[in-house]
């Protein structure tokens, strides 16, 4: 199960990125998680609360955004969106399409605090 650590970088990315700021708490963060990087929702968001315990992150919502795998076709020289994982194939011509475009995304897009005033 790589969501265990996958979860404990986040927070501890996250923490890293605060704390410059007058942070009390971070309220959410949102990731972007491609198709083909093989992560389990709900098993990241359990480790992500279980890690999170202690830390500026704790009750923190883990928001993530499902990242297609689109893929470039030599044939019909465009992105085409697949429906599923395999086969990496275009949709429209079937050509064998090896040039993955999006699917592999596992980044931090945003956090959200909470300000020390409110």
């Amino acid at each position: 199960m790589h969501e265990l650590s996958i979860a404990n970088h986040l927070v501890s990315l996250a923490c890293q990125s605060v704390r410059q700021e007058d942070v009390t708490r971070v309220s959410a963060i949102t990731i972007r998680v491609g198709a083909l990087a093989c992560v389990h929702p709900d098993s990241l968001k359990f480790c992500f609360d279980a890690v999170s315990e202690g830390t500026l992150l704790e009750g923190a919502e883990l928001r993530i955004i499902s990242v297609p795998v689109v893929v470039y076709c030599p044939t019909c020289q465009c992105e085409i969106e697949l429906p599923e994982i395999q086969p990496l194939r275009c949709t429209v011509c079937q050509t064998p399409c090896g040039d993955v475009r999006h699917g592999n995304e596992l980044e931090l897009e945003s956090i959200e605090v909470v300000d020390a005033s409110d």
